[in-house]
This record gives C-alpha cells, sequence and structure tokens, in this order.
C-alpha cells in the first residue's frame, strides 16, 4: 500500500500543478494541445525509441505471456466496445477510446516501479512484455480506430486508412524501430542516448501537467456513470479476464502470471488521454477515468500485490 501511495502521489501533484497554472492564467487552455503535441510526436518517441532499443527483443517475445496480455486486451475490450456502442455512443472514436481506456494501464509510470519493487530484477523480462504489448496492441488498435474516426472512412476504405493510422502513429513506429535495432543488436552512440533519454523523460510529467491544465473549467463529474462503469471493468474485469486466461488456458509460472496480472490491475494510463487530445475525441471521459481509476486503485492494486507476493513467498 505505502509503495502505490508514494507512487500516486507524485502523478496527482502534478495534475494539480497544471490546473493550478491554468486556474491563477500563468498559462492558457492552449498550452494543453501544445504540451500535448510536444509529448505525442517527441518526447514519447525519443521514449520508446530508447526503451524498446534496450529490450532484449528475444527474452520478451515469449509467445505464452503475450498470449495471456493479448487475450486478457481482447477479452474484456471487445465486449466493452458492444456495451459501449448500446449505451454510451454511436461513434466509433468515441467507443475505441471508451474501450481503450478499459483495457490500456499506466504500465510506465506506476507499474514499472511497482513491480520492480514487489519482485526485484526477476520480474524485468516479463514487466517489459506487457509494457509493449500494452503499447503496440492497445495503442497500435486505438491510433488505427481513431483515423477511421477522423476520416469518416466506410466499407474497403476502413482497412486502408486504420494501416495508415498505424504507420503514421509516430508512437509505434519508434517502438518498431528501437525493436529493430535490438534484434539487429545495433546500439544508439552514447550522446544520441542521452538526448533520447532526457527527451523521453519529460513525456510522462508534460502528458499530466496538461491534463491539469486541460481540467480548468471541466467538470470531473460530468459522465460519472460511464466513468464508473470504465473503472470497474480497467480495475476488476481485465485483471480478472488476464488471470483467467493465465491460470486455465495458458498456464504460466507464478512470477509470470504475477506481473501480467498486476500490470492488467493498473489504473488507466495516461495516454489515453494524450491520443483522446491529439484527434480532440473523448477527452473529458478520459480525463475522468484516469483519475477516478487511479484514486481507487491504491485500494485494488495493494489487494493484487500483496496476494501474489504471499503466493510467491510462500
Amino acid at each position: 500500500m505505502q509503495a502505490l501511495i508514494d507512487v500516486s502521489i507524485p502523478v496527482f501533484a502534478i495534475i494539480l500543478a497544471g490546473y493550478l497554472a491554468g486556474r491563477f492564467k500563468l498559462l492558457g487552455q492552449d498550452s494543453t494541445a501544445a504540451l500535448n503535441g510536444f509529448v505525442y510526436f517527441i518526447a514519447l518517441p525519443a521514449m520508446f525509441l530508447s526503451s524498446t532499443s534496450q529490450a532484449p527483443v528475444a527474452d520478451v517475445l515469449d509467445w505464452r505471456l503475450l498470449a495471456v496480455i493479448g487475450g486478457g486486451y481482447f477479452a474484456t475490450a471487445i465486449p466493452v466496445a458492444v456495451i459501449a456502442r448500446i449505451f454510451f455512443s454511436k461513434r466509433i472514436g468515441e467507443i475505441g477510446l471508451h474501450s481503450a481506456a478499459s483495457v490500456f494501464a499506466n504500465t510506465g509510470y506506476m507499474g514499472i516501479p511497482l513491480v520492480l519493487t514487489a519482485f526485484g530484477a526477476a520480474a524485468t523480462n516479463a514487466m517489459i512484455a506487457t509494457v509493449l504489448a500494452n503499447l503496440f496492441i492497445v495503442l497500435g488498435i486505438a491510433s488505427a480506430v481513431m483515423e477511421v474516426d477522423r476520416t469518416g472512412a466506410s466499407g474497403p476504405r476502413v482497412v486502408v486508412d486504420a494501416v495508415r493510422g498505424l504507420v503514421r502513429s509516430p508512437l509505434l513506429c519508434a517502438c518498431a524501430a528501437g525493436m529493430v535495432l535490438s534484434a539487429l543488436q545495433w546500439t544508439i552512440p552514447g550522446p544520441a542516448l542521452k538526448f533520447l533519454d532526457l527527451l523521453g523523460a519529460s513525456a510522462g510529467p508534460c502528458a499530466l501537467f496538461a491534463m491539469g491544465l486541460f481540467l480548468v473549467g471541466q467538470s470531473v463529474r460530468r459522465g460519472a456513470g460511464e466513468v464508473a462503469w470504465i473503472t470497474v471493468v480497467k480495475l476488476a474485469v481485465h485483471p480478472m479476464a488476464t488471470w483467467l486466461i493465465a491460470h486455465y488456458l495458458i498456464p504460466l509460472d507464478p512470477l509470470e502470471e504475477a506481473v501480467a496480472v498486476i500490470m492488467a490491475a493498473l489504473p488507466t494510463g495516461g495516454l489515453i488521454f494524450v491520443l483522446a487530445q491529439r484527434y480532440g475525441v473523448y477527452v473529458q471521459r478520459a480525463t475522468a477515468a484516469i483519475l477516478v481509476s487511479t484514486i481507487v486503485s491504491i485500494a485494488t492494486v495493494s489487494f493484487a500485490i500483496q496476494h501474489y507476493v504471499d503466493l510467491i513467498g510462500s
């Protein structure tokens, strides 16, 4: 619990700093789009290129673990998309981000420090696999859906625009380039790697600060029913689906199962807000879902971590 609180408080503090900067008119609302543009096109690609280029591809591409993680995503997101279409929205972009918010986890800002604190370096490969799957699968599909929503395509054109969305995503291109470098065992020169790391380190704080700026004049309570539903799915349904697959369909060793389930149990990640802001769709709901799920996760994620620490330690 204390480790989770220690990770969560800085998250809320940066959001609060952004809100206060906007509330007292130190920065205007236009700053939100500018900050998100920096995060989306520069800081995040730099971070992804640096991190994936140093990740041992052969070690993290464990098909069993990836199948469990991907199975948890699809088993959760597909029914959620159907429910979102029936009860909440008819627009494909809003449905896509609703589904993405229900499975995209805050693996980088919260998951990595929590898993390392709980299980140490032994969990590193499984942790990297979950982070990469989170980016490639969820962000990849969400980016494709948002491109289709942007163009309003129908019929065969949908496939073309979806592929274009994947190819044009700077986040996925950076991940793919980094994995190619890793597979070829090419090392990024020291000064260039330092440059990428410095830019990448600013991505999380800038995205959270922009979220705080956006909140000025917004009602977090608007759409409370939808946000509560997304929170329940993200913190309970998604990790449960992942656990069922890992426990009964594709058995993993206890440590791999622990990492997969705990990462699934994390709150909605801030990149959903970045993507929503980038396309101007679902921004208020995305922000509210991130805030509410992060608050509630202090209890739910603590339970999941304690369960697996006891299980692996026994």
